[in-house]
């Protein structure tokens, strides 16, 4: 299935105290503190679209990291923004949000749970591991989520899949920024084998439809899906993306996904990026420093 026609993500102007966003509405900040950073979708999402962010920045000194999710809750409604994601947004109900860790939040599939259709999730589930912050959840397995995908499909395969929804993956994967070591930083964000919240990785939420009403939650690292990390979600209401830009996580950035027609500008990218040995060669070409800006990092 592929997703609905594009609309253009923005970061919803209702937000933590502590959140700026920029004039585009697309990079959120937190200015002090390492709360008060919650964000919302500005837009409902759709079934299948992803609401995909870059960490652009971080700050030391914090304990925890981005957390993101889902929620029922219409951010007009409201009456004043939670302090923390976790746990003062979910306590509230109708709120799916995750802590992103170095566990990857990979699922792992208990065959003793009830799927949703069977009455036994119907409130929304949470399966994931994602409540523990770095080092309080189980570190030791930090290589799970960049060891269980094939990687020959992975470079190949143009497109992810999640269950029936097909999301293109030229945009879901993080870049670095140029340097000695970009070249071999590139193939690690591409087997998703550094930490998933290191600057310049890319996280994504979305939800696909499981019958009536109902829907499973993913979260997507660099290119990866993560599973189900929370089944049974009610979509009787509209569901907005939730972004905690908290503690370590300083700035994040909101990265368009095209699903329909690429756009000229996009396939002048595709076209220069097949006939160069890396990336960083693209400073050699005579082009627009602007193209060359959006070839290198997008």
């Amino acid at each position: 299935m592929e997703c609905v026609p594009d609309q253009f993500m923005e970061f919803h102007p209702i937000h933590g105290t502590n959140v700026r966003l920029d004039h585009s509405g697309t990079q959120a900040t937190r200015v002090e503190s390492f709360a008060n950073g919650v964000c919302f979708s500005k837009h409902p999402l759709n079934p299948g679209e992803i609401f995909l962010i870059e960490i652009e920045d971080k700050e030391l000194g914090w304990c925890g990291h981005l957390r993101m999710g889902l929620t029922a809750r219409n951010p007009m409604s409201l009456e004043v923004v939670p302090e923390y994601s976790i746990p003062d947004l979910t306590d509230q109900g109708d709120s799916w949000v995750f802590a992103i860790t170095r566990n990857h939040n990979k699922i792992v599939e208990d065959p003793g749970v009830q799927e949703a259709g069977d009455g036994g999730l119907a409130g929304g589930q949470r399966l994931g591991r994602g409540d523990f912050e770095d080092g309080a959840g189980g570190e030791g397995n930090g290589g799970e989520g960049g060891n269980s995908m094939n990687p020959k499909t992975f470079f190949t395969d143009s497109h992810l899949y999640i269950e029936n929804v097909r999301i293109p993956r030229d945009k879901l994967v993080g870049r670095s920024r140029p340097g000695r070591f970009s070249h071999i930083l590139d193939d690690l964000y591409k087997t998703n084998a550094l930490p998933p919240t290191a600057r310049r990785s890319r996280i994504g939420v979305l939800y696909v439809s499981k019958g009536r009403d109902l829907a499973d939650m993913h979260i997507v690292i660099n290119g990866e899906d993560m599973g189900a990390s929370a089944k049974g979600i009610p979509t009787v209401q509209p569901l907005y993306a939730v972004v905690d830009v908290f503690a370590a996580t300083k700035c994040v950035r909101i990265v368009q996904v095209e699903y329909g027609f690429s756009s000229l500008q996009t396939l002048c990218r595709k076209a220069i990026q097949k006939h160069i040995v890396h990336r960083m060669a693209i400073d050699w070409l005579e082009l627009p420093e602007a193209l060359k800006h959006y070839c290198k990092y997008e």
